[in-house]
């Protein structure tokens, strides 16, 4: 994957959200594009417009935290993007494409004895490409249309190219969307991912909903929040989750789900845990369906 391409597309995605009233600039001619030009960019950073076009054609190499921080507040970046910006930043260069992902192919054994720990709460671990290397048995009842299909299932391809991704998940538009930001920031991260740049070709060749949100290049942090599904098995189902990064491999994110204590949702869990176990999975406890 072109990082530079990554970096030109991000920051001129940035810019053309940004009307020149927002930063109390003259909204004066007629503009050929939306949002601010490259030179009131440039004038808001405090830096040349020849410096910033060639940040914004690609080239960070080299650029100061300083330069980056203010060119960030320019863009009007929030937290998420910032980091963003420094990720596509410190990856510019020749340096980095000696850097590759970690070759994840599952986890390691502590970390799925912890998964198999969770009794009553569904769990996975998922990679940088949304890959669900791991699961613990409520996990893969829960995901059991993903599972269906492949031993290892990539989140992203069941939401854009699985029909049954749009009954499967009430939010299909916000789910929809937070794939394809977490994709953005695997591709800050890992530039010359092969399997990366595969995985988002073919996502784009074969999908129109990806297509049009990869181009919005948004990126956004996803780590607590609510889930709607509606399971085959076990009906409506609204989840919390938390996500956690390993410190030992922080190119995976340990996901976990819980329902509220004496909800729908909760008796739905031990509903899906009996149907697991029927099924020949492991047994679950079925009285700490509270996550």
């Amino acid at each position: 994957m072109d990082n530079r391409s990554e970096i030109r597309d991000f920051m001129v995605s940035r810019r053309a959200r940004i009307t020149p009233q927002a930063v109390d600039l003259p909204a004066d001619g007629i503009r050929r594009v939306p949002g601010l030009r490259r030179s009131e960019v440039a004038r808001l950073a405090g830096v040349s417009i020849e410096y910033y076009t060639r940040l914004e054609r690609g080239n960070l190499t080299g650029v100061s935290d300083s330069v980056l921080n203010a060119v960030a507040r320019a863009l009007r970046l929030d937290d998420v993007e910032r980091a963003h910006l420094a990720e596509l930043a410190r990856n510019n260069g020749p340096a980095a494409r000696h850097r590759r992902p970690k070759n994840h192919h599952g986890v390691r054994p502590n970390l799925q004895r912890m998964l198999d720990a969770l009794h009553g709460a569904p769990g996975f671990v998922l990679n940088g490409r949304s890959d669900l290397v791991a699961a613990n048995t409520l996990g893969r009842a829960l995901f059991a249309p993903l599972y269906e299909r492949a031993e290892t299932p990539n989140h992203a391809r069941f939401v854009f190219l699985d029909p049954r991704s749009g009954q499967f998940w009430t939010d299909w538009e916000r789910v929809a969307d937070d794939s394809v930001a977490l994709l953005h920031v695997q591709a800050a991260r890992h530039p010359y991912d092969k399997a990366l740049t595969a995985l988002v070709g073919e996502l784009s060749t074969r999908s129109g909903p990806f297509r049009t949100r990869w181009a919005r290049h948004d990126v956004r942090a996803h780590t607590t929040g609510t889930k709607r599904v509606n399971h085959p098995v076990a009906g409506p189902l609204e989840l919390t989750f938390e996500v956690l990064t390993p410190a030992a491999d922080d190119d995976q994110a340990l996901v976990v789900y819980g329902a509220e204590p004496g909800s729908a949702s909760a008796d739905g869990l031990r509903l899906l845990a009996g149907w697991a176990a029927a099924q020949g999975e492991q047994p679950t406890e079925l009285d700490h369906a509270d996550g």
